[in-house]
């Protein structure tokens, strides 16, 4: 297929790092917006991607580093808010996604793609999962003529990922006993290279276009058996203890107050619902997910200098 002008908005981040490497490898022109394009100096080094510098609140400005894309894809996204209320999250998710379809309408884009999650909903318990449906309805009722895809996966796993490095964190941190809120909270964790697989399989639309795909890998964990895992893997021996959901709230609620957040109430809230598919997107699309097993014991505890070579063949091109 030929290649294509696009634009990675969150294309500094986790999935982001990925998914410029793997565009640019198929001879596509990535362009990466940032607010400070000299922090992600290991972006720039990689051919065909720049990095330019962007406020995305200017509307002009914004507008302007759209023009001459052919597609958006929009990956930004935050797990905690600074503040409390969903203000943090409304204007991350919701407002920023109302901002980029005006600026990629007025600039001529013709795809924009979304990263939202499962279970996103304008009413679900938690503001992160609201305000991702927030702008899953916004993308649906405003992009007019502009074509669009909606991805939402399970947890994303894999080096450099935030949620089974996290547990490993945390599990180092905590001796003897580990205090687990929703320890039977259900998820399908997913493997980024997946996930970037099925953007990819998207970007020229096609039979994806105006679709909503739910990504989920090839099994469901409960959070207790996930926690279990990364405890194993990084030789940690701790007893997980399953907290009741007052205790669990209570967790929750101290955490709000611990620098850089590990857990929220918001968290908590997301807990509430188990993320699980109920399509599989990934057949939809003729994708077979990787387990968690296998690929995450390259990168945890003992194996992550295989973590850092892992990501350095990502950002250089090589996938194997």
């Amino acid at each position: 297929m030929r290649s294509l002008n696009i634009c990675i908005l969150g294309g500094t981040g986790f999935v982001g790092t990925w998914l410029a490497a793997r565009l640019s490898s198929d001879a596509h022109r990535v362009t990466v917006l940032s607010r400070d394009r000299e922090r992600h100096k290991e972006l720039r080094v990689v051919p065909g991607v720049e990095v330019q510098n962007c406020d995305v609140y200017d509307a002009a400005a914004f507008s302007e580093h759209l023009r001459g894309h052919e597609v958006v894809i929009n990956l930004i996204g935050i797990l905690n808010e600074r503040g409390f209320g969903g203000g943090g999250f409304r204007r991350a998710h919701t407002e920023l996604t109302r901002r980029a379809l005006q600026a990629a309408k007025s600039a001529g884009v013709v795809r924009f793609l979304q990263m939202s999650a499962l279970r996103a909903d304008p009413a679900a318990p938690s503001y992160y999962l609201r305000s991702k449906g927030e702008a899953e309805r916004l993308i649906q009722s405003e992009c007019g003529a502009l074509d669009w895809t909606i991805f939402r996966p399970s947890v994303i796993f894999g080096p450099g990922d935030s949620f089974l490095n996290r547990f490993a964190r945390l599990l180092a941190a905590v001796p003897l006993v580990f205090p687990l809120a929703k320890p039977n909270a259900r998820f399908q964790p997913v493997y980024v290279d997946d996930v970037v697989e099925a953007i990819v399989k998207c970007i020229h639309g096609g039979s994806c276009s105006r679709q909503i795909f739910e990504l989920g890998g090839p099994r469901t964990y409960r959070l207790r058996e996930v926690v279990e895992f990364v405890a194993a893997v990084t030789q940690r021996r701790r007893k997980v203890l399953g907290l009741p959901d007052v205790l669990g709230r209570l967790q929750a609620l101290l955490m709000d107050f611990v620098p850089g957040r590990p857990f929220s109430s918001d968290n908590y809230r997301s807990l509430t619902l188990d993320s699980v598919c109920s399509q599989d997107g990934f057949a939809q699309l003729g994708i077979r997910p990787e387990a968690m097993e296998g690929v995450a014991r390259q990168y945890l505890g003992a194996f992550e200098d295989n973590s850092r070579l892992s990501r350095d063949r990502m950002l250089a091109g090589r996938r194997h």
